[in-house]
């Protein structure tokens, strides 16, 4: 069973982005949240926080600069496993379900 590391912005509507690994997500939300904020949405003093860390490449730090300047909640996750076919045999189902808890007297 393989997964991912994944991340929920909430804002409205809310964003999900997924990646391989939790180094990647971080890399993946400075990219794609942090540094693609409006400018002048943001301000001076934390864009220059945030264009620092991003230069520095600390990644995380640029994200919670990020969640707390706008007051956006990201929710990250660092495993959600992602099932496969040889996870769940479609010939083993009707096996398992026999013994799950909604078919118990």
């Amino acid at each position: 069973m393989s997964g991912v590391a994944y991340a929920v912005v909430r804002d409205d509507p809310p964003t999900v982005y997924a990646a391989e690994s939790i180094d990647v997500l971080q890399r993946l939300l400075a990219l794609e949240v942090v540094a693609r904020s409006v400018p002048t949405d943001l301000e001076a003093k934390a864009r220059a926080r945030m264009g620092k860390a991003l230069l520095d490449e600390r990644w995380a730090d640029a994200v919670v600069e990020w969640i707390d300047t706008t007051g956006t909640a990201i929710d990250v996750y660092t495993q959600l496993h992602v099932y496969s076919e040889d996870d769940l045999p479609s010939d083993l189902i009707g096996a398992q379900l026999q013994f799950a808890p909604l078919f118990r007297d």
